[in-house]
């Protein structure tokens, strides 16, 4: 295996380009530091994982010399120029803070939308749309509607609590709610009814075709049997569609477009089916439902939306919903696109593949500390202002880029450090009795330790030493092989079997430091770790000075945690937040 197959195809292409120029700026002698800085300049999702890279890099600078070397400088100028003729002109790269500015904003009241599908809680994902939707808003003073397309009672229909949950979520993220809450189910008769209007006046027509009949005709530019009927016709078959008397899959209404286009796609594209499933809100009222090209575009028109922000994966949709708003005379939103973030650890989860594994057992519940959803990010502890900060910090980008949770984990960090007090945790403990000897005089009977070693938490930890019978616990692999170790904090041991024997309290020499709890203060506690598909369990001694449940600790030498069971008696529970 060579080292570039491990790496996604973006990753591929952004080192092979640097690489070349590199190699072209310099005459065949590139240089694999200078190319991995300009990689990380342009990819800062990249920087957690310049260790694994360089490896990368340095095979891509060595077939880049290489090529100069053999084919010549001008054959590494021909390379780019077909692949990417923008790194022959080498720019210096500026780097754009915040959200860009939104077309002709200053003509207008901003109005926004972020529309999830209620089958499940919000994501890591879905928290890309709201914070950029509600950042935008803030900027221009606008407003961002919050509605649920929620029309699918099939293949992804709606979960009731969903609804609470998103409301809930959105609002935890952003600080505030929405400025109005709409769901798409309760707005059924206004859809029915643009419908309607769309086959009177010949925009839209009903067809009896199959999909894959259907498929045929339009990828040869041919129109459906049923295209040319008069309205009445298809005013007779719609209204057999409403009153439930034709079976799903029977018809569909289609908007009339010309079979010209380009795209075969966009040709008289499906706006409404029969499903006759009940829906969890609105039940068995309707037998035809919208789907979401037709309902979105009708509903940002209603609610005056001017800017919509979405996938470029949909960029499909844009168009569609164009050619349905010129039937109507209407000015379509402005539209800007980002391309897709996968984050490495969660790269295969979707909401309906949750929601099944959920039904199965695989996952506790959708707050499961190894799901990617914000219901699980809020009960690791997580700040939502690191959410906001980290994707406004990737930006407004076509780019379809990888990141590591270890990226949005850096973000957390600096939000929660300082305020984040530190806590002892022994996992596997070995027992240790401390003998004093001629040292006992010197202790005051109560050591202090930092809430946190910079002072940006108040406050000492007192532990209370200096007993007849001193008991210490350390972590097994910490002393296995050692007699001789510094009690962090505390003072230098000798180990003679399971009895530590004090040599100085003050730092001596060089013997390695460990971490370490007292008897006194040392209670029984399980953490709770993600760990791919499983869930990793470390039993320990926790350090329980001033715990409160539901507050964030960072372990020494482990990592930050949220105590999520704090009982008056019996073992504390706490759960994985980050390293």
């Amino acid at each position: 295996m060579t080292a570039n197959t491990k790496w996604e195809s973006d990753i591929r292409e952004i080192v092979r380009k640097y690489a070349l120029q590199n190699a072209l700026e310099y005459k065949g002698n590139g240089k694999s530091s200078s190319v991995l800085g300009r990689i990380m300049s342009e990819r800062k999702d990249l920087r957690v994982r310049a260790k694994e890279l360089r490896e990368f890099v340095e095979e891509e600078v060595y077939i880049a010399n290489k090529l100069s070397s053999e084919k010549g400088i001008a054959h590494l100028r021909n390379i780019l120029a077909d692949k990417n003729p923008d790194a022959l002109v080498r720019k210096k790269q500026e780097r754009r803070t915040g959200l860009p500015e939104l077309p002709n904003s200053a003509e207008m009241k901003v109005v926004l939308r972020f529309a999830p599908n209620p089958n499940g809680p919000l994501t890591l994902g879905h928290s890309r749309g709201v914070v950029i939707n509600s950042q935008f808003a803030e900027k221009y003073e606008g407003k961002v509607i919050l509605r649920f397309d929620d029309t699918d009672t099939k293949i992804k229909p709606p979960l009731v609590d969903a609804y609470r949950w998103i409301e809930e979520e959105y609002e935890w993220i952003t600080g505030r709610s929405a400025d109005l809450v709409i769901r798409a189910s309760e707005r059924m008769p206004l859809y029915l009814e643009y419908a309607e209007k769309m086959i009177e006046k010949g925009y839209g027509y009903v067809c009896k075709c199959s999909a894959s009949e259907f498929k045929k005709l339009r990828d040869k530019g041919r129109g459906s049997p049923y295209r040319d009927r008069s309205v009445d016709e298809n005013l007779i078959d719609w209204r057999k569609m409403i009153n439930g008397s034709m079976k799903e899959g029977e018809a569909v209404v289609r908007v009339r477009t010309s079979l010209d286009l380009p795209n075969p796609a966009l040709r008289d594209w499906p706006a409404l089916r029969i499903q006759h499933k009940e829906h969890p809100i609105v039940g068995e009222k309707y037998k035809v439902w919208p789907l979401l090209d037709f309902q979105s575009a009708i509903e940002d028109h209603e609610q005056g939306v001017t800017h919509i922000i979405r996938g470029k994966d949909l960029m499909d949709s844009t168009r569609k919903q164009k050619l349905l708003y010129e039937h109507f005379d209407w000015k379509y939103p402005e539209t800007l696109y980002w391309g897709r973030v996968k984050v490495f650890e969660f790269g295969g989860f979707s909401t309906s593949g949750m929601r099944e594994s959920i039904s199965k057992g695989k996952y506790s519940d959708w707050d499961d500390i190894r799901l990617p959803t914000i219901k699980s990010l809020r009960r690791r502890g997580f700040n939502p202002t690191s959410l906001t900060e980290f994707w406004l910090d990737l930006g407004l980008t076509q780019k379809d880029i990888s990141v590591s949770m270890k990226t949005i984990e850096s973000f957390n960090i600096k939000k929660i450090d300082a305020t984040t007090p530190r806590r002892s945790f022994v996992r596997s403990p070995v027992e240790v009795e401390i003998d004093y000897g001629v040292n006992k005089s010197d202790i005051q009977g109560v050591l202090k330790l930092a809430n946190h070693p910079e002072g940006t938490v108040r406050g000492d930890r007192k532990w209370k030493i200096g007993e007849e019978k001193e008991l210490a616990y350390v972590e097994q692999e910490d002393i296995m092989g050692k007699t001789e170790f510094r009690l962090k904090d505390f003072a230098d041991i000798s180990l003679k079997g399971n009895i530590g024997y004090i040599d100085s309290i003050e730092r001596s020499d060089k013997r390695p430091i460990i971490h370490w709890i007292t008897g006194d203060i040392a209670r029984e506690a399980l953490l709770y770790v993600p760990d791919g598909d499983k869930i990793s369990t470390y039993r320990g001694l926790l350090e329980n000075y001033d715990l409160k449940e539901g507050h964030i600790y960072q372990l020494e030498r482990i990592g930050f945690v949220k105590v999520e069971n704090y009982p008056k008696e019996g073992i504390i529970e706490m759960v994985w937040l980050h390293g």
